[in-house]
Parts: structure tokens; sequence; C-alpha cells
């Protein structure tokens, strides 16, 4: 697909009464953590005494979200047996419904993966990946509901360059727009912490042209829609401060434990 022409217009604003429904990235191989994920999907890996995922859980629960969509793949079967078709905090409360989208053994990366769950979803959506662990962030219905109303496509939720990603990924300008600055370009760039809020168009064309429900099972990264899109000033972002890890090696699984 090429770069768009011209800037699009914007998405229609939508009015939210409650907290809109999440995804979280449960499907990947997970290389850089073997031989844990040998035999457990990372995700499942025990942080702080518990899988993972179940922070991002209770954290929606807890946020009022009642509806979540995992997709699985490297070893997928593990986590609905873990989790079942609901989530309940243990401090009790409302339940967070969970379905699932399964997806190859060889997962069909980000856009690929949310395209195929996407009729499970509505037209705004929470996304976080399942091997990031911010027990911080309170996936605030005020940033859906703005978000909604506001017509972007995108919110994405960035963070201070971790030690193994010293360059970042996107800039944020003083309108709060996530920019990708051009290469040497000296503004400061931040890490994408793969918290974002979605919007279902982000999915279809001008700036996505795989399939409603990706049948062929195309493989697609997320990162050049999300540039598309703020080409085109349509992604927004917020600078996170809170604690952040991305729990991508045995070293940084057994510093968080430690800490």
């Amino acid at each position: 697909m090429t770069d768009l022409p011209t800037p699009s217009p914007a998405a229609q604003p939508l009015s939210l009464s409650g907290q809109p429904a999440a995804m979280l990235l449960a499907a990947g191989r997970g290389e850089r953590m073997r031989p844990l994920t040998d035999i457990c999907p990372k995700p499942l890996l025990a942080v702080k005494g518990r899988p993972l995922l179940e922070h991002h859980l209770q954290a929606l629960a807890q946020a009022g979200v009642r509806r979540a969509v995992v997709n699985t793949g490297w070893l997928g079967a593990q986590i609905p047996a873990r989790f079942g078709n609901q989530y309940r905090p243990g401090q009790g409360g409302p339940a967070l419904s969970l379905a699932y989208s399964a997806e190859p053994e060889q997962a069909l990366e980000t856009a690929g993966g949310i395209a195929r769950a996407l009729p499970l979803l509505g037209p705004v959506f929470w996304l976080a990946a399942g091997d990031v662990y911010a027990p911080d962030f309170g996936f605030p219905f005020e940033a859906a509901r703005d978000f909604a109303a506001s017509g972007r496509l995108a919110h994405l939720w960035l963070v201070p360059n971790p030690a193994h990603h010293p360059r970042g990924d996107f800039g944020l300008d003083a309108q709060g727009l996530a920019r990708d600055w051009p290469e040497g370009d000296a503004q400061p760039r931040h890490t994408y912490g793969t918290i974002a809020l979605l919007r279902a168009e982000l999915f279809s064309e001008p700036w996505c042209d795989i399939a409603p429900g990706n049948p062929e099972g195309v493989r697609a990264p997320l990162a050049p829609l999300l540039r598309r899109a703020m080409a085109a000033g349509q992604v927004g972002a917020t600078l996170y401060v809170g604690r952040w890890t991305d729990v991508g090696t045995p070293e940084r699984l057994e510093r968080l434990n430690a800490s």
C-alpha cells in the first residue's frame, strides 16, 4: 500500500456511554524469552506471583471494562485454559467477559491479529500488549470518552525510552499529536508503550487493505498504519511516566521479579 497523497478527513465523532472493549495481544512466540517460552506462552509467565496477562485483566475489570478479546497463537490453548470465559478480580466486583481470537502458531503480527479479531470488537477499543507490565496504568474511561469524541483514529501512550530501545519510536508535538519525525531530526522520540485506543476504521481503506476478519491470515505490523494516520494528523499521544516494563527477555523478567 502506498502512502496517502493527501490527509484524509477525521473519523465521525462518537459518544461513549461506558468503557469500550479491549484487545490484549498474546499470540507471539516470544523468541527472546526462550527457553521459558518453549513450554509456556509469554503472557502466562509469572510477574509478582501472577501471570503477566492477569495484571492487565485486573486493571481492565477495575476500570469498568466489561469485555476483552485475547488473541492466541503459540501454545495458545493454555491461555483460555487458564482464564476461561470470564475474569473476576480477587476483591470481587463485576466480571470481565473474555473471548479469544485464534491465530496460527506463527502469529499474524499486530495489525493482522487486530484485523482478525475486529468482528469481536466495537468501533473504539483499548489495545494492550500481553507482555508489558504497567501496574499503574488504569485504562481511564475519560481518555476513551475524549478519544471517541475527537474523531482521531488512534491515541498512543508513549513511555520514556528504556535502555534497550534508546532511539524511541515516535515524537509528541505541542498539540498532543504523535509524530514520526524524519530520520536525523533532533526532536525527542519516545517509545510506544504498546497501550493505545484505536478505531476500527484504522483497519480499513485507505489505511489498511486487509479484508474484514482477515480470512486469508495476512501477517502485518501495526506501525505502518500508525505512520499513515500520523501523516494525516489523526493520532494523538500521551507521555506516560508510570511504571512500565517490556518483559522481553529472561533477564528483564528476573530483574522485575526481584525489584
